[in-house]
Order: C-alpha cells, then sequence, then structure tokens
C-alpha cells in the first residue's frame, strides 16, 4: 500500500477518535453543566446537587406496574339492579403501582411487632397506639356459627400466615401503608448511603418520618456520625459537607404507599391490556379473567373455578375431595390465576377497602381525570421560629371511634398537619376550601342557591353540618363520664333517610362470603370507616412519577 494512503488513513483515524472524543466530553458536560446558566451541577466541590442520573421511579417491594389509560368505569351489563350507582362513564387513570396480592396476615403481623416495640403498650403513654393498630378478631363470630378456630387463630398462626388480613377497619389500613412508606423509604436510605439504621434502640420521639425528614433531616443524627461513611458527601474547597442527606432532588426518596382510588382498583382489576387495538378498547370484561364465566376454560386446569366465592347457599366450597374454589373462609394470597396486569385476587377471597368516600353519585362531569373523592388537603403546622411543629408523646391527639374504640391521630415523630387555608385557596378556581369531600355531591350545600339555605336550622357543632339532609343517617354518639366510663347512645330516631355519611368509604371486589354477583369490578359498596368485618381487607398502592409506559417504543397494536 503507497505510504501517502497509510497515512492518510492514520490521520483520518485519528480524527474520528478526536471527534468522537470531544462530542463524549460534550455530553457528559452538557449533562452536568446547567441549561439555564451554564454553571456545573454535581461538582466535586459542592454547589447544587441533583440526580442527573435518574432512569425511572424502582418498583417498590410487593408492587406491580400498572400503567394508565382510558375505560369504561361502572356497571356494563348485567345491572338487574338499573340503578345510578354504577353507571358507566368514561375515565383516563395515571400510571400507578399496585400490590400484587392482599396484604397478609403476615405483613401485617410485622408492622404490630414494629409498633409494638416502638410504643410498648405496657406503656400507660403509648397503650392505645398499639391497641388502636389491633385487628378485631371478633368478626369472626357469628351467633349460630362456630368459628372460635378463626377468632383465636386467622391473625397469627403460621397457617394462616400468607392469608389476607381481616378485621381491619379503613383506618387502621391508612396507617399500615403509612407506616409502610416509612419503612421502605428509611432502608432506600440506608442502601444509597445516606442513613445508618440502628433498630436496637428505638425513640418514640423520634420515630422516623418520610414527610420529617424531607424538611429537617438533621432530625436524625441525634448529635453523632454514621457508622458507615456517606459516599454521597461532597466536600468544597473550604471543607465544607454538601449532600449529606437526601433531598426530594436524588430521586431516592419514593412516593408513599396508600390505599388505591376505586377508579385504580376497578381499571386494574379489569386488567385491560389485551383489550387494546389501534388505542381503542375492544370490548368490556365481565370478570377480571378473560371470559364470561366463573370456571377456567384451559385445557389443564378446565372446570376450576377462578376465584373464591360463595357458591350458593350452604356452599362455600364445594363438596369434599372436589372442592370448586379450594376454600371455604379465605384462601392463601395467590392461589388463584393471576389477571394481566399480574394482580391475584381482585375477585374473590377478600372484598378491599378503597381510599374514596361514598357517595352513589360519580360526577364524570366535573372531572374524568384520575377521579376520586375524598380529598382533604392539609398543610405542615409551623412554629413562630418558623421550624415544624413535630408531635411529641405528648401531644398525640386520640379519637373515640363510633363503635367506641379509641385511635391514635397523629404518633410521635410526625410533623402536625392542619387544614389549609386562604394563604392557599384564595382566588384559586381548583379549589377552595380545606375539605372537598362534599363537593357537587347533590346535597343542599352543593346547590347553586345554598346561600339562601338558613344555616341556623342546622345545631352549632354539627359536624354533618356539610352533608346536610341528603345523607341523613343515624347520629350514635360516644360519651364518657367523670370516671371515663364510656357512654354510649342510640339514634333511634325515624326520621333519617340514609345509611351515607362522611365517614362511609367504598370497598371493591366480591369475597369469600358473596355470590357471583359481586365479582364483577364495576360493583361498588360501602361500609363505616372505623368498622371492620371477616370478608374487608385491603391492598396498597404507589402513584407513578415520571412517564406514563415503562417502556419507549410502543406497538401500535
Amino acid at each position: 500500500m503507497d505510504m501517502k494512503k497509510v497515512t492518510s488513513i492514520k490521520v483520518l483515524l485519528i480524527l474520528t477518535l478526536a471527534v468522537v472524543s470531544t462530542s463524549c466530553k460534550k455530553s457528559s458536560s452538557s449533562k452536568n453543566s446547567s441549561r439555564a446558566t451554564g454553571w456545573q451541577i454535581n461538582s466535586r466541590d459542592g454547589g447544587f446537587q441533583y440526580n442527573t442520573n435518574f432512569q425511572e421511579q424502582e418498583t417498590a417491594p410487593g408492587l406491580v406496574f400498572v400503567e394508565g389509560g382510558t375505560f369504561t368505569k361502572g356497571r356494563v351489563q348485567d345491572d338487574v339492579m338499573h340503578d345510578w350507582n354504577n353507571s358507566p362513564n368514561q375515565q383516563h387513570v395515571q400510571s400507578f403501582y399496585m400490590d400484587e396480592s392482599e396484604v397478609t396476615n403476615l405483613m401485617y403481623v410485622e408492622y404490630l411487632d414494629y409498633m409494638k416495640k416502638l410504643y410498648p403498650p405496657d406503656d400507660d403513654l403509648y397503650k392505645e397506639i398499639y391497641r388502636g393498630i389491633l385487628p378485631d378478631t371478633l368478626v369472626w363470630r357469628n351467633r349460630l356459627g362456630f368459628n372460635e378456630v378463626m377468632t383465636e387463630n386467622y391473625l397469627r398462626h403460621p397457617a394462616y400466615a400468607e392469608y389476607p388480613v381481616v378485621g381491619v377497619s379503613w383506618i387502621q389500613a391508612v396507617e399500615y401503608a403509612n407506616w409502610r412508606t416509612d419503612r421502605v423509604n428509611e432502608l432506600n436510605l440506608q442502601k444509597n448511603g445516606y442513613r445508618d439504621i440502628n433498630q436496637t434502640e428505638m425513640d418514640p420521639d423520634n420515630y422516623f418520618s418520610t414527610s420529617r425528614y424531607q424538611v429537617d433531616p438533621s432530625a436524625y443524627d441525634n448529635g453523632e456520625t454514621d457508622t458507615r461513611r456517606n459516599r454521597n458527601i461532597k466536600v468544597d474547597a473550604d471543607g465544607n459537607e454538601t449532600n449529606v442527606y437526601a433531598s426530594k432532588e436524588s430521586g431516592v426518596i419514593g412516593p408513599k404507599y396508600r390505599l388505591p382510588t376505586e377508579t385504580e382498583w376497578e381499571y386494574a382489576a379489569l386488567g385491560l391490556s389485551e383489550l387494546r387495538s389501534f388505542n381503542l378498547y375492544r370490548g368490556r370484561k365481565k370478570y377480571p379473567w378473560d371470559g364470561q364465566y366463573t370456571r377456567s376454560e384451559k385445557r389443564k386446569i378446565r372446570g376450576d373455578q377462578m376465584a373464591n366465592f360463595k357458591q350458593g347457599k350452604g356452599d362455600y366450597g364445594g363438596i369434599a375431595g372436589w372442592s370448586d374454589d379450594g376454600a371455604d373462609i379465605t384462601n392463601a394470597v395467590k392461589s388463584y390465576q393471576p389477571n394481566d396486569y399480574g394482580l391475584y385476587d381482585m375477585a374473590g377471597n377478600v372484598a378491599e377497602w378503597v381510599a374514596d368516600v361514598y357517595r352513589p353519585i360519580v360526577d364524570s362531569e366535573f372531572n374524568d381525570f384520575n377521579y376520586y373523592r375524598g380529598n382533604v388537603y392539609t398543610k405542615n403546622a409551623i412554629n413562630e421560629d418558623g421550624t415544624v411543629k413535630v408531635v411529641t408523646s405528648d401531644d398525640v391527639v386520640y379519637d373515640t371511634l363510633s363503635n367506641g374504640k379509641v385511635i391514635a391521630r397523629n404518633l410521635p415523630g410526625e410533623i402536625l398537619q392542619v387544614p389549609v387555608d386562604e394563604n392557599e385557596t384564595y382566588l384559586r378556581t381548583n379549589f377552595d376550601r380545606s375539605n372537598a369531600v362534599n363537593f357537587r355531591d347533590g346535597d343542599k350545600r352543593s346547590s347553586r342557591y345554598f346561600e339562601s339555605f338558613n344555616d341556623d336550622e342546622t345545631e352549632e357543632g354539627d359536624t354533618d353540618a356539610e352533608t346536610r339532609k341528603m345523607y341523613n343517617s343515624p347520629k350514635h354518639s360516644i360519651t364518657r363520664d367523670s370516671l371515663g366510663n364510656i357512654i354510649r347512645e342510640y339514634d333511634r330516631g325515624n326520621n333519617r333517610t340514609s345509611m351515607i355519611n362522611d365517614e362511609v368509604r367504598v370497598y371493591k371486589g366480591g369475597s369469600w362470603k358473596d355470590r357471583e354477583y359481586w365479582l364483577d369490578p364495576a360493583q361498588r359498596r360501602y361500609f363505616p370507616q372505623d368498622m371492620a368485618t371477616d370478608y374487608i381487607g385491603f391492598r396498597c398502592a404507589m402513584s407513578r412519577v415520571g412517564s406514563k409506559s415503562k417502556s419507549k417504543t410502543k406497538s401500535k397494536n
């Protein structure tokens, strides 16, 4: 080969490598420099720190991803009652995550064990905290039935470890989700080098709270240096440390666990991922599985029941040795096939609490995006010196529920929450008050002529003043005498028109105690939020932050 050609090739190769190297440097440099100001981001010498390598939200423990979309919410077939309770309407749901199964006894007992160590029930200061989260095991009792084996064993015996927890009220389910959020985020911080966890020394007044950590993370240092070096720390030329704590910008702290909304639950239960065609739904499932029947059509398991429910009067599980669904009460989670999203037991086993306050009216005309009724907006309470007000052991507020049980409204270590006021609501068009539960629900206060309504008709201090007369449920009362003894008073008036109030919540899905009619995901019922049964459990959800889809390229079909 001619030497000139060889030289030319070498020069061309060097130039090519130089261009590639330059482009890589520019790409790397541009990623870590501000497009707004040009200043460097994530400098070793400190300055503005931000996770520029964040890809997407990690799936938290126990959850599966549910890609959002449009669907028809409500009952569209076999509506034998022809009521307006679940009229079909089109809704759009953002992507979210949901527990692949119902919360089990084992998962809940782990919660009990942690809280018992943190707030010892033998300490008078904390005994009501632990008592308030205990499931009601007496829900299994029946006047004419022998169910003591479940009363005594169902919650804690290893034989029922993977069975869904029951006897849990809506309020208790919400508190479990809050605890789970804090425990998962605390572990995330440790995995990412931000915080060491000492589980042998648990301080009730310094209980780890995700919301408090984001406002005042130094509160958890206790004046000591972490035993393991924080690999995220940056030191500037003057020796000042930055990035000691994980901020929201780090991407380490995930969204909270919570109860799913009714719209999310119904969308996830239907598992519509296989019914798409050119961005349209080709039909509507009757159940979370394919087909119009409750028995499997697959050759290997043909004839097997697809869920755990009551077959008929006196038939909860079928004939011995030839069981229809393999269970008489609840069954272990994941005993039946999952739906197309990978979710188990979205019909049968236990019905499940969802976040919504119950109303027979679904106001899809006002909102058809992430529909939810139950918003109560709050904000952090602020001390006079500008710091957040943290609840101490002496500040815990206890509520006496309608059934006489006592439950803690807040916990030591949490930031005290107060309703939003005019500082947040003045001249806003999207919300105008802290409590939005009764917005456009059809009662008197929702009327455009509300100003003409005589407020004097409502007794002062009436907590149901917002709901007025449309949802006129009985008003039982719990009071205490001077010695602290409970006095229970029953409302036996004949002028009550409804069982609905602001404290009843929606529950979805059929249970082991229900007939096939209730297995349709569109069915909706309600139950008092502070009471529990042997057929209602729950599962948690988590919001998706960022992109709608996990896949960057989507097929049109």
